[in-house]
């Protein structure tokens, strides 16, 4: 076993994984280990260290190291058995706890859009992979979430970011109770229980998700670092959410999204587009929220939601860089029930935005509570100008 794995291993036992340690604790370890002619040096060069004469424990791959000398120590016991045929899945060592992964019902949710071919897909059982994309705020992991609590389906939520590799997917060897075991990630976890797998925020992710490719496929995965293949049981499936669709965001709006492989977007049968909900179906939803928090105000809603429409109009013709999401309207619904004021209410939540923007949104309600129909105004201005034009081109 290389010097630095022996050391991670001891270190990981004595101050826990990942910990932070300083710089005589690394010493202590290594001389109670004898370990001599590797220091604190090579460990800072292995890019561990953490600043100010310490340095930050890394994960070891203990299928990479000399497994004699592991069993010696008794460290990793037996990883995996094979079960019966009839799943033909491994019992992993570290499995997790017997948990109901069903999604709790979410108070005030209304159902629109895509929620019937989500339902529909779900509950035939069959493997078919579905990427849902659209502007942030609109109700996609929402939407996944309530179809399987309505039909009390488990669901396995993954966050995916650019630093999300095979070890968090398909698992990996962690130090448990002083032992070395193998842990399955979500991934397996989702495929053992035939339940199905969320990659949220997929298009943050990098190549790193190519490990996925056979599991996209409803084939299973083989288990490199225990040498053992995972088939899923029935009912198994992936689902996607994302801001684009795996292309990259061309103006900017979603820093961090990542051009997604062609061959890993292929692999989802149907890609569903989210758009924001039609002003009914968004007043029902203000409305389900201002129930939710004890603060039902029917004028207050009526005017978010005509509010947030002109805004989105103006955003969609490029008038304006940014948007209001449904999201940003139960905030506002929030923080109303909060401290009974409007105009407060909706100063708090438009902050996050540019001075300008704040402003002009802030204006834009003041109008809208005050009777005015910002829509007519503006397409009576458009008018207007296009006389001036007309008259123009006649002289």
């Amino acid at each position: 076993m290389k010097a630095k794995d022996k050391f991670l291993i001891e270190a990981t036992k004595q101050f826990g994984a990942n910990a932070i340690i300083t710089k005589s604790q690394v010493q202590d370890t290594l001389k109670s280990l004898g370990i001599m002619g590797f220091g604190y040096g090579h460990l800072v060069q292995a890019g561990m260290s953490a600043g100010n004469d310490k340095i930050k424990l890394q994960s070891v791959d203990v299928s990479k190291t000399d497994v004699e000398v592991v069993t010696k120590k008794n460290v990793v016991k037996e990883v995996v058995k094979e079960t019966s045929q009839d799943n033909a899945t491994v019992n992993l060592v570290m499995g997790s706890d017997i948990q109901n992964l069903v999604p709790s019902p979410f108070e005030g949710f209304v159902s629109w859009g895509h929620h019937s071919t989500i339902k529909q897909v779900v509950k035939s059982g069959m493997f078919y992979p579905i990427f849902v994309t659209g502007l942030s705020g609109n109700g996609k992991t929402l939407m996944i979430e309530q179809v399987h609590a309505e039909l009390k389906k488990e669901l396995i939520r993954v966050n995916i970011t650019i630093e999300t590799d095979e070890d968090d997917l398909l698992g990996g060897f962690r130090l448990v109770n002083g032992e070395t075991k193998f842990v399955p990630g979500p991934v397996i976890e989702a495929m053992q229980r035939g339940c199905t797998l969320l990659l949220d925020e997929c298009d943050l992710g990098s190549n790193k998700l190519m490990c996925l490719q056979p599991v996209l496929e409803g084939k299973g995965v083989y288990l490199k670092k225990v040498n053992k293949w995972v088939t899923p049981k029935n009912g198994f499936n992936v689902m996607a959410t994302a801001n684009t669709k795996g292309k990259g965001s061309e103006d900017g709006r979603f820093i961090g999204t990542n051009i997604l492989n062609e061959a890993f977007l292929e692999r989802f049968a149907v890609t569903i587009e989210q758009p924001y909900a039609s002003n009914t179906v968004e007043k029902k939803i203000v409305l389900g929220s201002m129930k939710k928090y004890g603060a039902v105000d029917e004028k207050f809603a009526t005017n978010l939601v005509q509010w947030s429409e002109v805004i989105r109009k103006t955003f969609y013709d490029g008038g304006i860089d940014e948007v209001i999401s449904t999201r940003r309207l139960d905030h506002i619904v929030k923080a109303f029930a909060i401290f009974k004021d409007k105009m407060k209410s909706i100063e708090l939540c438009v902050a996050r935005f540019d001075e300008d923007t704040k402003v002009s949104f802030l204006d834009l309600y003041s109008k809208i509570d005050a009777g005015v129909d910002p829509l007519a105004e503006n397409k009576e201005e458009e008018e207007v100008k296009k006389e001036i034009v007309d008259d123009e081109n006649d002289f």
